[in-house]
């Protein structure tokens, strides 16, 4: 499985704003600086962030992005699940609005994609935002000595 640019760059940009929250509402080029993304694909990252209630916007001369909530309040999973669009299955035909399997999951392999969709799931729902400041220094690095 894998997930797209989108739902990377969404964590990265989540990360981004759980770092700068005590500054208040984040401007939108300050992140599209911080993390080498243009600012057009940014918009339409923090449209879905928007959307899914992860952030909230503000505009005007302090205007920019800030979170809703504390970075132990957001799960890995339900930020790449707003980016994908609640898309998050190792198999097309597991997706919520996935295409009608073509038979692939056929002949018995059924119960094993859903035991990795459920590993899958569980792994990333039980990562926060928190968990990721805690794990990662300011380039984004693993600590490794905290893991």
């Amino acid at each position: 499985m894998m997930f797209s640019s989108k739902s990377r760059y969404a964590l990265r940009v989540m990360l981004d704003l759980a770092r700068q929250s005590a500054d208040g509402y984040v401007p939108l080029n300050d992140i599209a600086v911080r993390q080498n993304i243009s600012r057009k694909y940014l918009e339409a990252i923090m449209n879905a962030l928007c959307k899914g209630r992860l952030v909230e916007s503000t505009v005007g001369k302090s205007g920019g992005y800030r979170l809703l909530r504390p970075p132990a309040g957001y799960t890995a999973g339900e930020i790449l699940r707003a980016a994908e669009g609640n898309a998050v299955a190792p198999v097309a035909c597991l997706a919520a609005n996935g295409k009608k399997c073509d038979g692939a999951c056929d002949g018995g392999t059924l119960p094993f994609w859903h035991g990795l969709e459920d590993h899958i799931n569980a792994y990333i729902d039980g990562c926060t935002l928190a968990d990721l400041l805690h794990t990662t220094n300011t380039k984004g690095e693993v600590n490794h000595n905290e893991q």
